[in-house]
């Protein structure tokens, strides 16, 4: 019997422990951002390219990009980004790369099975599919394959034994059929390292359309610290994210995590728009990222930008708070979270020094 990262000393650690690095990946051509040279595709490399600048003022980045586009990466990237080369479907790092954990001072990696967020009728998947290998082998980490369809943004740790999921994700039809609920939770244990899980029953309304993930946690909340959950609130009544987050918050509250713990709940609320192009919007502050010694935080050229930066001041006094405009992000399905995933430090007192990565291909 093969062994997982659980019974080899690994575990998942939170998102605020000190981090070697932030993966991403490049905007290319398909369904979400349209053909080469068109608008649609240019301002998510512009928005993808923001991030990644932001980030990089705290830690270190490597890019992922597909073959042929490392001139055009650098050129909106910058200089002191890495860049490597792999072959891409889509550019959302956080789904489609490995989730890394630590342990006993060495480095490994959950690798999820990756179907296009449930077999999307618009989504490829035979190159994303590979990418949690790819960059895990880039890292030097030792890989563990799962036999779970799962994304990064399907799951938040707090690196005490807690795991928050959606049961939309985990337990569709789509990703794992004839999974039942103890199942899904051996798996995620076993490869985070956590012992207890907390449910929500569903994601945001607007992720179950055409380029939504159908449910992932990541937008609708997250751990801020041990026993401290951040949540999205809709305060418009006629929004349908209303009730859902109602129900959330009233879980979350009922809550406790794997050390006994009654959940704080702090609540995010909603920007003042609630519509664009003439659709609703779940832009959320909950998609955030930590990163050293900085939140890099979704704004929307929202009243509450500012109101929900000074939360994320509060609550994390030592880090600095960056806004970044996300509604190109959100457009195209996703947020700042989702564009990024975090590899932790194996020696904390020297995190963010490791580099890892090839530079440019010739072109």
């Amino acid at each position: 019997m093969s062994s997982t990262p659980a019974a080899d000393g690994f575990r998942m650690p939170p998102e605020w422990a000190p981090h070697d690095r932030t993966w991403m990946a490049w905007p290319g051509p398909n369904p979400t951002f349209g053909a080469e040279g068109g608008e649609r595709l240019a301002e998510a490399r512009r928005a993808w390219s923001a991030v990644a600048r932001a980030v990089r003022r705290f830690e270190p980045v490597t890019v992922v990009a597909g073959p042929g586009q490392t001139r055009g990466a650098r050129r909106l990237l910058g200089p002191d980004i890495d860049i490597v080369v792999a072959p891409l479907d889509d550019a959302w790092m956080r789904d489609t790369g490995p989730t890394f954990l630590t342990g006993r001072g060495r480095l490994a990696a959950a690798d999820w099975v990756f179907n296009g967020w449930g077999a999307q009728e618009w989504a490829t998947w035979e190159l994303d599919r590979r990418i949690g290998e790819f960059v895990a082998g880039q890292a030097g980490a030792r890989r563990y394959a799962s036999p779970l369809v799962n994304e990064g943004g399907g799951i938040h740790v707090d690196g005490e034994g807690t795991v928050l999921l959606t049961e939309t994700v985990q337990l569709g039809p789509d990703r794992n059929p004839g999974w039942t609920r103890e199942q899904v939770e051996a798996e995620l244990h076993a490869h985070l390292g956590t012992t207890k899980a907390i449910w929500l029953p569903r994601g945001l309304t607007r992720d179950y359309d055409r380029f939504g993930t159908r449910g992932h946690v990541d937008i609708v909340a997250a751990f801020a610290g041990p026993g401290l959950v951040v949540a999205h609130t809709q305060p418009d009544p006629s929004h349908p994210d209303h009730e859902v987050c109602r129900e959330t918050v009233q879980l979350l509250r009922a809550a406790t995590d794997a050390r006994g713990r009654a959940l704080e709940v702090v609540e995010l609320p909603a920007p003042t728009v609630t519509e664009a192009d003439g659709e609703i919007v779940d832009y959320s502050y909950v998609n955030h990222y930590l990163c050293n010694g900085g939140v890099v935080l979704c704004g929307f050229n929202d009243p509450m930008d500012e109101h929900n930066a000074g939360i994320f001041r509060r609550l994390f006094p030592e880090r600095t708070v960056t806004l970044v405009d996300a509604r190109t992000i959100f457009a195209a399905g996703g947020g700042i979270h989702c564009t990024t995933q975090q590899q932790p430090a194996v020696d904390p007192g020297a995190a963010g020094q490791k580099g890892r990565g090839r530079q440019d291909e010739p072109e």
